[in-house]
């Protein structure tokens, strides 16, 4: 029995939107033509990462950068609107496949901003990319301005490789000062982080760390925060300290911010709180090169950008007819059935090599 022919809409959609994988929406819409409209007409792709992801709600547009594999060209047979709704069904297929995927990566590209330096530039926050405390037999750290107050907060604000970022764990190591008297450590007490985006276009390549509190705040204003994490307390040790989210956080626009909370040790020259740390990291799944977004407004609506990448088309009949094509007979004429584009979807999801076809005759034979 055709349950989406037999029961209402609403039902049969409340019933497919029990899915929770990607692949499986793609299986649903190459069962036949009628499973195919239903899936793509009611935007179930679209729907599942929004489920998964709800920042992505922020998306205002679509666009599909040198669309290689099926450009979007008038079609008699099909409306504007379909054109459009096949389009998201296929980008937001990828989306949520990109952004489930396990592998991950440091996410830091540079430095920005830190609230305050010591002495710049040799305690610079550009000091923090690099892993350890030590570059070629000198310490390696970010020191912020001694204060007599033990509660002053300190910011270090970072540009993300990507401006879609998914963010699952975050690393700060302490710096300890082993040239001093007594080897201090210069920890927080504890930290948090924010990401978010820009509101006004900046210059991402400046560290200007050394600016008055008045500039401070001004170049604060410069940035929209859409998260900001619980607190995590920092122990007084000189040792990468990994802090896991509860659960993966996705950053549209590509700036985090780490918040440090709290002094513990006080220099004993000038008898005034520092923090210092050697190293940040961020672990996360960017999404470039195949997704970038274009921040629009202060509001953080967004254009996303798909830029399809190119795939191998070299998977001849002939090859497959060696053996080149793995599986039961059924799979494999499960997969003939596919549009050429769904057929990407597909070996995509499931981690095996693309195998596009020619789509000149996409006539609705499901």
């Amino acid at each position: 029995m055709d349950f989406v022919q037999c029961l209402l809409p609403d039902m049969s959609t409340k019933i497919l939107t029990c899915l929770e994988d990607p692949s499986d929406l793609i299986r649903v819409s190459a069962v036949s033509s009628s499973w195919r409209e239903f899936v793509i007409g009611n935007g179930l792709c679209k729907h599942l990462c929004l489920k998964r992801f709800p920042e992505i709600s922020s998306v205002a547009n679509m666009i599909e950068v040198e669309n290689r594999v099926v450009p979007m060209v008038s079609q008699p047979e099909k409306t504007a609107e379909w054109l459009f709704l096949e389009r998201d069904h296929r980008v937001y297929a990828f989306l949520t496949r990109g952004l489930s995927n396990c592998v991950k990566e440091d996410c830091l590209v540079d430095a920005i901003h830190a609230s305050s330096t010591d002495n710049y530039p040799e305690e610079s926050i550009l000091n923090t990319l690099k892993p350890g405390d030590r570059v070629d037999y000198r310490a390696s750290y970010w020191s912020s301005r001694g204060e007599s107050d033990p509660t002053v907060p300190e910011t270090l604000t970072y540009k993300l490789i990507s401006k879609l970022c998914l963010i699952s764990e975050i690393h700060v190591q302490p710096f300890q000062a082993y040239f001093q008297f007594g080897i201090p450590i210069y920890s927080a007490k504890a930290m948090k982080f924010r990401v978010g985006h820009p509101n006004v276009k900046i210059d991402v390549e400046s560290d200007n760390g050394h600016k008055s509190a008045a500039a401070q705040g001004s170049y604060c204003d410069k940035f929209v925060w859409t998260y900001t994490s619980p607190e995590f307390p920092i122990a007084q040790e000189n040792i990468l300290q990994k802090f896991k989210l509860p659960k993966p956080v996705l950053c549209v626009g590509g700036i985090l911010q780490v918040e440090l909370l709290g002094r513990v040790q006080r220099q004993q020259l000038d008898g005034l709180y520092y923090i210092c740390v050697s190293h940040v990291q961020v672990v996360g799944r960017p999404l470039l090169p195949t997704f970038d977004v274009e921040i629009l407004d202060e509001a953080g609506k967004c254009n996303l950008k798909y830029c399809p990448v190119e795939r191998s088309l070299c998977q001849s009949s002939k090859k497959s007819s060696e053996g080149g094509e793995s599986g039961s007979p059924r799979f494999r004429r499960f997969r003939a059935s596919l549009r050429g584009w769904e057929q990407m979807i597909l070996n995509t999801l499931l981690g095996a090599r693309a195998d596009v076809v020619d789509d000149d005759s996409d006539e609705d034979d499901f």
